[in-house]
């Protein structure tokens, strides 16, 4: 195990790992070690539940058969295969090249940005949104989810809930939200933000919400995710950029457009409460700028 550049321990040597196990694997994780070995340029950008399914196995298996050679789960051994095949610079931005000049490389980060804007209007469900209108304006409370780059998102969408009467809270600490979560009812609606929608903490959160009668709205990139087995309405976003890195960027652009086109919807829906909510809220704000 090496050090990275911070001192801290890395995990490394995935492959030859596999392969000095192999031998001795059961049917399914022989299935996946091969999978995995045979196809590492596919296996950086897809989660646990497209590996599972591509090998006939269940999320479970794979993430055995990841800590059986010492990994953590399957993240890690997305990231330690990453730093093998993939250009180092992308695990800053999947468009850049060492040699970019900053305009280059303002030019592809916005590019990147209004891509992801584009594919995601082609790919959002506007019945699912339609449903998750529906339920937030009929719900009692919301709650919304969200941690490391997606926390910032799920405040955003607390605070412009707030702005137009809703009753929210948002939770972007794992003990907090898995509490929370489980408090919840048949009364409550909640959003779950997760670019990759494998992330152990928010999976668990919506987990639990369901299971205590919540409606479950989930924000997550387009593809098969463990997320999905927990929401009742999915909210697809479409960004470019690969899940083996472990904080988003482009996606939280296109987050931030779905999130403002669910509160100008439920504004729409509800407006005459919206508005009166906003000119109040603006007369306190207004005492806080000079």
């Amino acid at each position: 195990m090496s050090r990275g550049a911070d001192g801290s321990a890395m995990f490394t040597g995935v492959l030859e790992k596999l392969h000095a196990l192999r031998p001795s694997m059961p049917a399914t994780a022989g299935r996946i070690a091969d999978f995995i070995i045979g196809n590492v340029d596919v296996v950086v950008s897809m989660s646990v539940t497209e590996v599972a399914e591509r090998c006939r196995a269940s999320e479970g298996s794979v993430i055995a058969l990841c800590q059986s050679i010492g990994a953590r789960g399957f993240q890690q051994v997305k990231l330690s295969l990453a730093r093998e095949v993939v250009p180092t610079v992308q695990l800053i931005h999947e468009d850049l090249a060492r040699d970019d000049s900053e305009a280059t490389i303002v030019g592809k980060v916005f590019g990147s940005g209004t891509q992801a804007l584009q594919d995601t209007l082609k790919v959002l469900d506007l019945a699912a949104l339609e449903r998750a209108v529906g339920a937030i304006n009929a719900a009692r409370r919301v709650e919304l989810y969200g941690i490391g780059s997606a926390a910032p998102v799920a405040e955003d969408a607390n605070y412009r809930l707030l702005r137009i009467g809703i009753e929210s809270k948002v939770a972007v600490d794992s003990h907090l939200m898995a509490i929370s979560a489980a408090l919840t009812g048949r009364d409550v609606a909640t959003l779950t933000i997760s670019h990759s929608g494998s992330t152990i903490e928010t999976v668990t959160a919506t987990r639990l919400a369901q299971e205590a009668g919540a409606t479950t709205i989930c924000l997550t990139n387009f593809g098969r995710s463990p997320l999905l087995a927990h929401a009742d309405i999915v909210l697809h976003t479409a960004a470019r950029e690969t899940r083996f890195r472990t904080e988003a960027m482009t996606s939280r652009i296109a987050q931030l457009a779905v999130v403002d086109a669910l509160i100008a919807c439920l504004a729409m829906r509800r407006y005459d409460r919206s508005v009166s909510s906003i000119e109040r809220t603006f007369e306190v704000l207004s005492t806080k700028r000079y």
